[in-house]
């Protein structure tokens, strides 16, 4: 890969992974209501789910998700319920507090399974690859994104949650860690609606 696409590669990953969207908003989430330690699964989980999706969509899925309505709607809208799902139990959660001993954060897989049903994450890989794969080297170029997406994303997601959890010291008492996540779930909520308007 020539080293000006690389460096477009890398700016691209960089804002991509670092503007808020709906993995940031539950990565600071969990950091909030789990600490930083407890959410690195999470924090590996989109890095890696990410990157192995760009890798996937990069060799095989593009032109079939590009060719197919019914396939971009479908997960259009599954994504669209599972983040209503998602920002639902957010805005409801009760902090470190009150933890019933069912809440827990995401672990690996939860986090990467979720990459799969994210609109965005889908919105992006289709212009990521379509801009950054080259057909003469598919796998290597291919890789070479999703090693540019991994170290993007485990800074991002880090840095999100690290936030996330220097929020939490801040938030003196249950009521106020009850209203952070529910301005949080909002958050969530309003990228649904985004989705959904586009």
């Amino acid at each position: 890969m020539p080293i000006e696409t690389l460096i477009a590669l890398t700016g691209f990953a960089i804002i991509a992974s670092f503007t808020p969207g709906p993995n940031n908003a539950l990565i600071a989430a969990s950091g909030v209501n789990f600490g930083y330690r407890r959410s690195l699964p999470h924090i590996l989980g989109i890095a890696f789910g990410y990157a192995f999706m760009i890798f996937v969509v990069g060799l095989f899925l593009g032109q079939v998700f590009q060719q197919s309505l019914l396939l971009r709607e479908a997960l259009r809208w599954l994504g669209i319920i599972l983040l209503i799902y998602v920002a639902y139990k957010i805005a409801t959660a009760g902090g470190l507090s009150q933890a019933d001993g069912r809440a827990r954060p995401f672990r690996f897989y939860e986090a990467a399974g979720f990459q799969w049903v994210n609109p965005k994450g889908w919105a992006m890989a289709i212009a990521i690859t379509s801009q950054f794969i080259d057909p003469a080297a598919p796998i290597e170029s291919s890789l070479t994104v999703a090693f540019i997406f991994i170290c993007a994303g485990i800074a991002s997601a880090s840095l999100w949650a690290w936030l996330g959890s220097h929020i939490a010291t801040r938030l003196s008492g249950p009521e106020r860690t009850i209203w952070f996540n529910r301005l949080l779930g909002l958050l969530v909520f309003a990228f649904v609606f985004i989705l959904l308007l586009t």
